[in-house]
């Protein structure tokens, strides 16, 4: 079974965690005395000094963040965009809180039961244990409210959960306790009434019980708390946190704001999928809406607005047919009726003034949209399941009548069988993929098991078929993603939206109208995570598309899903034409290009930009459109598409490719890495200098600074403390030495019996670290320790594994350069600049601002560049890694009578960041290479010019 495997130092993720815990830097910590100290939490002092005001102050500004400190506020905000991780990034606040500070009682608030489950299943989640396990030490002990049933006969006690929650103890040294709660559960009358006492209980009301222990607490959603309402009231008043962290996409406020990543960061950044709408025609209904006009309670009023034809009202009352306006609307029936209200048989609430479509339900409409998602599923699925390491992509269906796919004979259900049988058996007359053709004849045996679905009215359901169905779709994400499971197309209502997600969701079909105006990121939110691949680990530095299928009365569906990102994300747009350069342009200019306020506007004035009050002149925005680019920093064009106007593919000229023949078939010559190690006594002598120089049995400490300020005497006093980010490897034997052995050999592929030598000979007392972390620590080291000491320990050579070089990203297999490739291949985001005369490539796809500069600037000694197709040339290095270069270039030499070669990798990083890393790879790729052709490498780091690269190589010949 497939499991998911969590990345410890995402940076968008770690930068989040270390503002908040560094809010609490330098505040004054109370421990609590006697017996209590053993049940509750620390409470941090923020009032007596200034320490939590300016922390917060400095986090803002370091995080680019309107200065704005709320000093009396327990409140702290961060701001996570919709598939960014959310959960995991509080989850890892938990643990360094605990870690730094000694917090081990939590509160997590969620606003529905949705959210709850979601939660839960993470947090309970083998793989999410594991991984947090293996950083800390520790777990967290989950206690799940639930609200307790009346007993009139019998004494009635505190509900469980939270009465375990208040009793536990710091003794319970490798647990965090956390407490989950919705928000109905706190305003139930279960969390403010009186229980009867056990003789563990100090409190009979859980809200008194609970505030007792000075919880830290977690809200999620927070736009969902009103400030206004009772829930906050519980929350603040009977609760009583001592901090308030709020996460989420959505607030209606801010307070303390300390972190933001917006949308057009977490698709710019390429952090999410991109979205391509795929957007259903159907002619004679373009002109055609409802409008629920209102409803007293007993009746609902309607008006049908036709093109060409004058409005026309309608009364219906419940259980009436919405057939009696439009016969497109035959199934749709009142099923609710309030005042200004209703509720129709598919679930759709409508508000006053919400407006649908009739055809938005029309069977025909229908049958088109799940053959388009279908057929394009099986695109997806074909190129992903053929990789060496597969993806499995899933689809999303939401429909409007459960009955026509639950029911055998239903026509959703026996509409997408058929196309399912329909593709499968036109793609077995082709494929040639020995795994894919038996996954595909697997999926012949019994299409009925190619799908399934979640419906609120499943739990009344008594059928083990469907059972199995809705927990593999809502609680095993793992089991849905094996590729020995069938399973890859799901249906629902709206019911799966927050709360529920599943990475490896590449498309979603709405068969339904979403009613009134629900903001597009929530209603794409189910599929922008990023997949992962068949061994659960995320996959990234690719480009990934979420398939969003609509009908055309959402043929505006991508405008107003880009409207709704840049403006949550405060963008200025390309496409305004304001009238003068106000503040907010001026401050971003200032701080993206670091220039001053003054030299700004000496430079706009200088080229006749604007008037002396600011105003723009002729083409002014223009030359800040074309000078400033980086100020518009709304979500990129190459992101968010109509599949019409998708562009997927970029040419190549052909013309340049002959003067870069002989680079590009050396990059791509097939080899393999051999040590070159005489014998097995040679190997242990190596083995050994690892043991003593690398200390494998202890992860890498990092730390940092604390100074505190103390007054003693009435004279102030500094004091250091060093805080430790990194867990001593616990000395817990939890395997034999004869199993730990075994594991290790497969690991790191070492005889058995030179292990154990190596480890007698260094008289290492083994027993201590018989564990899997200590076999994890060994395999990350050893493969560090190969890498650096690879060339001058042992030697290493490459050998040819094949003479066949061809076809490769820009070749056919006859060595032909193609004509073009995937616009993905070469970048994620795109520019519609010039690119440099010398470019193989016509079209400008770049992954960072430096590519992008390079592939623009014109260099008089090159004759011919190009950037190397992701994933087409990975030089191997010693220890399992992988030289991977960016950029080629044929370089002039001696005046047009010779060619020099210059292999650039760049990193958007400072210089300092990897330098030995890097080093050691460009040696690895000079011994590839040997002295066949004229070569040079470096590394591009982010404030090097290319052309200077280029200087310091010519300066070396």
């Amino acid at each position: 079974m497939m499991r998911f495997h969590f990345e410890k130092n995402l940076e968008h993720q770690n930068r989040a965690v270390e503002s908040i815990i560094n809010v609490f830097k330098g505040v004054e910590i109370i421990e609590p005395f006697g017996i209590e100290k053993e049940y509750v939490n620390p409470i941090f002092n923020k009032d007596t000094n200034f320490s939590y005001v300016n922390n917060i102050g400095s986090i803002q500004e370091q995080n680019d963040i309107k200065r704005n400190v709320k000093g009396k506020s327990n409140i702290i905000d961060i701001m996570m965009e919709t598939g960014t991780g959310k959960t995991y990034t509080y989850t890892k606040t938990i643990f360094e809180l605990n870690k730094l500070y000694g917090i081990f009682k939590f509160i997590i608030v969620v606003p529905t039961i949705a959210i709850k489950a979601g939660t839960i299943n993470f947090l309970r989640s083998e793989s999410a244990r594991e991984h947090f396990k293996d950083q800390y030490g520790k777990i967290i002990e989950l206690h799940v409210v639930a609200s307790q049933k009346s007993n009139k006969n019998k004494k009635l006690y505190m509900p469980q959960a939270v009465s375990n929650f208040v009793n536990a103890g710091r003794f319970e040294k490798d647990k965090i306790h956390v407490l989950i709660i919705n928000l109905g559960m706190i305003n139930s009358p279960t969390m403010k009434k009186s229980y009867d006492k056990t003789l563990l209980d100090k409190y009979s009301v859980p809200f008194d019980a609970i505030a007792s222990v000075n919880p830290f607490m977690i809200i999620d959603e927070p736009h969902k708390f009103d400030k206004s309402n009772k829930t906050w009231k519980n929350i603040r008043e009977k609760m009583k946190p001592q901090f308030i962290l709020r996460f989420g996409a959505t607030f209606k406020e801010y307070e303390n704001l300390i972190y933001t990543l917006t949308a057009a960061e977490a698709f710019n950044r390429n952090l999410v999928k991109g979205v391509i709408a795929h957007i259903t025609e159907f002619e004679d209904g373009k002109n055609v809406f409802v409008r629920f006009v209102n409803s007293n309670g007993k009746e609902a009023t309607f008006e049908l607005t036709k093109k060409g034809s004058s409005k026309k009202i309608f009364k219906l009352i419940k259980n009436e047919s919405l057939e009696k306006i439009h016969p497109a609307m035959k199934n749709l029936i009142i099923e609710k009726l309030n005042e200004n209200t209703i509720i129709l048989s598919n679930g759709l609430e409508l508000k006053k003034g919400d407006k649908i479509n009739p055809y938005s339900y029309a069977e025909k409409l229908q049958e088109i949209m799940i053959k388009e998602a279908v057929k394009n599923h099986f695109k997806l699925e074909k190129e992903y399941l053929t990789r060496n390491i597969k993806i499995k992509p899933l689809t999303l269906f939401f429909i409007d009548n459960i009955d026509e796919y639950r029911n055998k004979e239903g026509y959703i259900r026996k509409t997408l069988e058929n196309y399912v049988e329909v593709e499968v058996k036109e793609l077995l007359k082709k494929e040639k993929n020995e795994f894919y053709r038996n996954y595909l004849k697997k999926t012949l045996e019994d299409i009925s098991k190619t799908h399934g679905g979640y419906f609120a009215a499943d739990k009344r359901e008594n059928d083990e078929v469907i059972e199995k169905e809705v927990n593999e779709i809502l609680h095993d994400k793992q089991a849905i993603l094996d590729l020995e499971n069938p399973r890859r197309f799901i249906f629902s209502k709206w019911t799966l939206r927050e709360g529920w997600d599943n990475p490896n969701v590449f498309q979603i079909c709405k068969l339904r109208s979403s009613g009134s105006e629900i903001s597009k990121l929530q209603e794409v939110g189910r599929g922008l995570r990023l997949p992962v691949n068949q061994y659960g680990n995320r996959v990234k530095n690719e480009q990934f598309y979420l398939h969003y299928f609509v009908d055309f009365t959402e043929n505006d569906f991508v405008e107003k899903l880009v409207k709704e990102i840049n403006d949550k994300s405060g963008a200025i747009s390309r496409e305004d034409k304001p009238e003068k350069l106000d503040d907010v342009m001026i401050k971003r200019i200032c701080k993206i290009y670091k220039i001053s306020e003054e030299e700004l506007l000496e430079t706009l004035d200088k080229n006749n930009v604007i008037t002396r009050t600011n105003k723009f002149k002729e083409n002014g925005f223009e030359y800040i459109k074309k000078n400033y680019p980086l100020i518009f920093n709304g979500v990129n064009s190459n992101k968010i598409k109509k599949d019409t106007e998708f562009k997927k593919k970029v040419k190549i000229r052909v013309e340049k490719y002959p003067l870069l023949k002989e680079l590009w078939e050396k990059l791509n010559e097939k080899v393999i890495l051999e040590y070159k190690i005489k014998n097995e006594e040679q190997f242990k002598e190596i083995f050994l200098d690892f043991l003593k120089k690398y200390d494998p049995f202890k992860p890498e400490i990092f730390q940092e600074k604390i100074k505190k300020l103390n007054f003693e005497n009435y004279e102030a006093m500094v004091n250091e403390e060093i805080s430790i980010y990194g867990e001593e490897n616990s000395f817990i034997q939890t395997m034999s030495y004869e199993e730990f052995l075994k594991e290790l050999s497969k690991k790191l592929y070492i005889n058995i019996k030179t292990l154990h030598n190596a480890f007698v000979e260094a008289e290492i007392e083994m027993n201590k670290y018989l564990n899997q972390t200590t076999i994890r620590l060994f395999k990350q080291k050893f493969d560090n320790y190969l890498m650096f000491n690879a060339l001058n320990k042992f030697s290493i050579e490459y050998q040819k594994v094949t003479g066949s070089i061809h076809p490769t990203k820009i070749t056919n297999s006859d060595g032909m350069v193609k004509k073009e490739i995937d616009s993905s291949d070469i970048g994620i985001f795109y520019s519609e600049e010039q690119v440099s005369d010398d470019y193989l490539f016509e079209e400008l796809f770049y992954d960072s601002d430096l590519e992008r500069e390079n592939i623009k600037k014109e260099i008089k000694e090159i004759i011919v560049f190009t950037k190397i197709p992701k994933n087409s040339i990975k030089i191997p290095i010693a220890g399992g890694k992988t030289y991977s270069p960016d950029f080629a270039y044929v370089l002039d030499y001696e005046n047009g009578q010779k060619k020099m070669y210059f292999i650039v990798e760049t990193k958007d990083t400072d210089k300092d960041s990897l330098r030995d890393e890097e080093r050691i790879k460009i040696k690895h790729a000079e011994k590839f290479f040997g002295d066949t052709i004229k070569i040079k490498f470096k590394t591009q780091f982010k404030d090097d010019d290319i052309a200077n690269l280029i200087k310091e190589i010519y300066k070396d010949i």
